[in-house]
């Protein structure tokens, strides 16, 4: 089984940040590869959101990251930060507003808009379907992809935004909502052709219900297993995520998963869930959207 580790981050200070990801990777015996001469890295930038309500990837966890990999590396190595537009959100001003653009200065990084990176187009066969993907090339040929997503609810069809989600940001076409009829189809089809190396989760602030600082760092190299860690500790349960079933089934991972370092429920009982009546809420959409979808069907 994959190995998934919990760390807690003692204080929001990037020393502290550094140190909580040093551990939660030699918890699942990680070690950066000598010779890895390009890093990309994908955090979460889905909107203009500050980190500070746990929607976006903070700035400093990246920042800790980037001194660590250069430490173990080597400090000549060359780390990309990589986001796409989408349909409510330029990465020209969200690199500003979230403090990307100064992490660019302070770390010597660079700053990359996959929209106006060049591309290549692949096909992709998921749960039977033909899916065409436009790939950036400066993702395929990264030595090292690593994935700092967020833990968040998402819409009732993908419930769950983390790992595997995040990396849906990749496709550089600005109206991701295309792709919204397939979308757990899509969301496997974009992680199996990218197949990023390895998952740091930044739960140091998530925003569940409201934003609150949970203080966690999660690793492993397995993105479904993470996934369904983060569902657990999110109060969802994985079973009733459709694509985390259909990323299994297509190689991604595993659902079972060891953990390591601080269990698991001590960040469960402290995230800020949604409340019982909101979710019957949305399991009732759900319901009541595919009998209508049933019903037109003729079925």
């Amino acid at each position: 089984m994959s190995l998934v580790s919990f760390v807690k981050i003692q204080n929001d200070a990037i020393d502290s940040f550094k140190q909580a990801i040093a551990d939660s990777l030699d918890l699942i015996g990680y070690s950066f590869k000598q010779g890895t001469k390009s890093v990309v890295i994908k955090p979460n930038m889905c909107y203009y959101w500050d980190y500070s309500t746990g929607q976006t990837t903070d700035p400093k966890f990246v920042a800790a990251l980037i001194e660590l990999i250069r430490e173990k590396i080597s400090p000549k190595t060359t780390i990309s930060v990589v986001e796409s537009d989408a349909s409510a959100m330029k990465c020209k001003y969200s690199f500003k507003m979230l403090g990307y653009e100064k992490l660019s200065r302070d770390y010597e990084v660079e700053l990359v808009n996959l929209s106006n990176n060049p591309t290549k187009t692949v096909e992709q066969y998921v749960g039977g379907y033909k899916i065409k993907l436009p790939i950036p090339q400066i993702i395929q040929n990264a030595d090292l992809k690593i994935n700092v997503p967020k833990i968040k609810y998402s819409i009732p069809k993908v419930k769950l935004t983390c790992a595997l989600k995040n990396i849906f940001g990749c496709i550089p076409y600005p109206k991701k909502f295309r792709y919204h009829s397939q979308l757990g189809e899509v969301i496997v089809a974009i992680n199996k052709t990218l197949n990023f190396d390895l998952c740091i989760i930044d739960g140091n602030i998530v925003s569940g219900v409201q934003p609150r600082r949970l203080g966690l760092v999660m690793a492993s190299e397995d993105s479904v297993a993470i996934d369904v860690a983060a569902s657990k500790i999110s109060g969802i349960n994985p079973k009733t995520i459709n694509y985390l079933h259909l990323a299994t089934e297509e190689g991604l991972g595993q659902m079972n998963f060891i953990q390591k370092g601080v269990p698991l429920d001590y960040f469960k009982v402290r995230y800020p869930r949604k409340d019982v009546q909101k979710q019957l809420r949305e399991r009732l959409y759900e319901l009541v959207t595919t009998m209508g979808i049933a019903k037109q069907l003729g079925l």
